[in-house]
């Protein structure tokens, strides 16, 4: 036991140093003009490969770039405010909340000023204006409608948390599905034929059209469509509440005339529109991988990394917590200390309670932006994630080492006490060791979950393998091609993982053997 947690502290030490390399600020340094976007809303924002074309690095994902109208425009006001460009790329979920705690300056993300929208941030003058269309399948019955009214029975959809969704509402008898989380999920819908379309921007809609023979998109006749306000189809530049950047954003945006404007948009459309699209299930897969595959293996290290670090973490949190709700005090012995212990014991309990029964999504949204917005406490992406799923492991893995401890017989620690020791010593010498010999598939199974689970972090901008996934999936509009990879990836990492915790696990069971065989089966009282 003792060389085991040797090794375990080693370990810890050493990923510890690593992160302290990988992150050690946030975003925001002086100088600089912070942007949020999603990078997967082609033709507005996309992220790719190489700085091809005018692309920009993204902040948080080494080796990736960002492009698109949005970036174009970003950097025209960066420079014309004579700061830095930082992209920081996060789900579409968490972008206000990044600009409200000031994570970011600006988002810059194809985003409108609508009125819900505009009693949490401030908005910057319109730098784009779009008709609705609703992005369907070619060969759909639909195709040919001309008015709202030809939409009977159309299975419908929009992003969830914007105004696309809510025009749903002007369709009649129409079937009106829930919203879903990003564009790339949509158009999955629409080609595995589970929606009959979903609600764009003629931009995205001409993008999608391009990228999939099989799509096209439905343009009403005027005064046929939606009807929709100002607001609601231009797009402008959200900044925190009371933020002199909005006079100084709309002062540059002024010097970019509407004829440049549509000629950049006409020729961001057209470098979407110009990718190469190999044909067949295999050949696109293979081609994802060539262009993105270093991306791929980056978002799997980090997935790697902050599964380990926080699996470690939260084993010893775990073993803390379970050992001091284990712990039985005499109240004639000492009341101070008695009532002490059951006081922490409480406070304990609720943090058992509290991070068991949330999801660690919503932990990851309240630690990192609440942090920042109500506390003035400014983490860094990665050190909220390890913070965030480290605490959201220790919650329970300590009932999975509390279960272990009292599947120890009661007698030994008896035995112990009779020869004299603390209830420390007990616990480090005799009675964890095989309690952690029992919960090891338990723990095992613990670190395979935060693999998966670690996808959630996304909403705090933290770039693991499922959030490069969904950005390529944005870029490529090659959605299935995308998470085939993707899936192969998780796949290999949690099938290597469980041989290795499997051949961790039968050597402790070997070991045991050989101790009893040559104790003779003392121990266990035999």
């Amino acid at each position: 036991m003792k060389n085991f947690t040797r090794k375990l502290i080693s370990v810890l030490m050493i990923l510890m140093m690593m992160f302290v390399f990988i992150d050690t600020e946030s975003f925001a340094e002086k100088d600089t003009f912070v942007i949020g976007m999603e990078a997967n809303y082609a033709p507005f924002n996309w992220s790719q490969s190489t700085d091809e074309n005018g692309a920009y690095p993204i902040e948080n994902s080494k080796g990736e770039y960002a492009n698109g109208y949005d970036l174009q425009i970003a950097k025209k006001i960066a420079d014309n405010l004579g700061k830095k460009l930082v992209v920081v790329k996060m789900e579409w979920d968490g972008l206000a909340p990044a600009v409200m705690s000031g994570k970011v300056d600006a988002i810059i993300a194809g985003m409108s000023p609508t009125k819900e929208r505009k009693e949490q941030i401030d908005f910057s003058d319109t730098y784009y204006s779009s008709d609705l269309v609703i992005v369907t399948k070619k060969d759909s019955k639909y195709i040919k409608a001309k008015s709202l009214n030809d939409l009977k029975n159309f299975k419908i959809t929009g992003q969830l948390n914007t105004f696309h969704y809510t025009v749903i509402d002007q369709i009649k008898d129409c079937d009106k599905l829930p919203a879903m989380e990003s564009f790339p999920s949509m158009l999955s819908a629409v080609l595995a034929e589970k929606i009959d379309g979903y609600v764009a921007e003629k931009p995205q809609a001409l993008s999608a059209e391009a990228s999939n023979a099989e799509l096209s998109y439905i343009e009403f006749e005027k005064g046929m469509g939606f009807e929709t306000s100002a607001e609601d189809t231009s797009i402008a530049i959200g900044v925190k509440k009371n933020s002199d950047l909005t006079e100084k954003i709309n002062e540059v945006l002024k010097k970019i005339s509407s004829e440049e404007r549509d000629k950049l948009m006409q020729e961001m459309v057209r470098l979407n529109v110009e990718k190469d699209q190999p044909q067949g299930f295999l050949s696109k897969v293979k081609s994802i991988f060539n262009e993105y595959g270093s991306l791929f293996l980056k978002g799997a290290l980090m997935t790697l990394f902050i599964a380990s670090v926080s699996t470690i973490i939260g084993f010893l949190i775990g073993i803390l917590v379970a050992v001091i709700r284990n712990m039985k005090l005499d109240k004639d012995k000492n009341k101070f200390t008695y009532y002490l212990h059951r006081v922490i014991n409480f406070i304990l309990a609720c943090y058992v309670e509290i991070f068991r029964g949330t999801p660690m999504m919503v932990q990851s949204m309240l630690i990192y932006f609440g942090a920042k917005l109500y506390l003035g406490i400014d983490m860094a992406p990665i050190s909220a994630a390890l913070f965030i799923v480290s605490v959201n492991t220790g919650a329970y893995l300590s009932e999975v080492v509390r279960g272990g401890i009292n599947s120890v017989d009661v007698g030994q620690m008896e035995a112990c006490k009779a020869l004299g020791m603390t209830h420390g010593q007990s616990m480090i010498n005799v009675i964890l060791p095989q309690a952690i010999k029992n919960i090891l598939p338990s723990i095992g199974n613990e670190f395979v979950i935060n693999i998966k689970d670690t996808s959630v972090l996304n909403v705090i901008s933290v770039t693991e393998l499922f959030f490069v996934s969904k950005s390529i999936a944005g870029s490529t509009y090659n959605i299935f091609e995308t998470y085939a990879v993707t899936c192969i990836i998780y796949f290999v990492l949690t099938f290597s993982l469980t041989r290795l915790l499997l051949f961790i696990e039968k050597k402790s069971n070997n070991r045991e053997y050989v101790m009893e065989a040559t104790t003779g089966g003392m121990f266990n009282g035999k």
